[in-house]
C-alpha cells in the first residue's frame, strides 16, 4: 500500500468533505475522487449528481414549471456582450 502526504489545510479539508459525504475514512474519499479523475476511460458523470445536485435541478425545474423567469439564447447572448463590453472598458481606463 502507498501512501501520499496531505498538507494540514488540504488534509481538513479533504476530511470535512470525506464526512459529509459519508465516507469511513480521508483515505476512502481520496481514493474515491482520485479513481474518478484518473478513469479517463468512462464518460459516466453519475458520481457528479449528489442528491443535493439533484435537489437543486429540482427545485429549478419547479420554479420553470410555475411559471419563473427563463431566458432565450438570445438573452444571454445580450447579456454576455453587455458584460463583456463593459469590462473591456473598464480594462481600458
Amino acid at each position: 500500500m502507498h501512501e501520499i502526504q496531505l498538507d494540514e489545510r488540504i488534509f481538513q479539508e479533504a476530511q470535512r468533505r470525506a464526512t459529509a459525504a459519508g465516507f469511513s475514512s480521508v483515505d476512502a474519499y481520496v481514493a474515491d475522487v482520485l479513481s474518478h479523475d484518473l478513469d479517463e476511460t468512462t464518460d459516466n458523470l453519475d458520481h457528479l449528481f449528489t442528491p443535493e445536485v439533484i435537489a437543486e435541478l429540482d427545485q429549478i425545474s419547479a420554479e420553470i414549471d410555475a411559471g419563473g423567469k427563463t431566458y432565450s439564447i438570445e438573452e444571454v447572448r445580450e447579456h454576455f456582450e453587455k458584460k463583456r463590453t463593459e469590462w473591456l472598458k473598464n480594462q481600458a481606463s
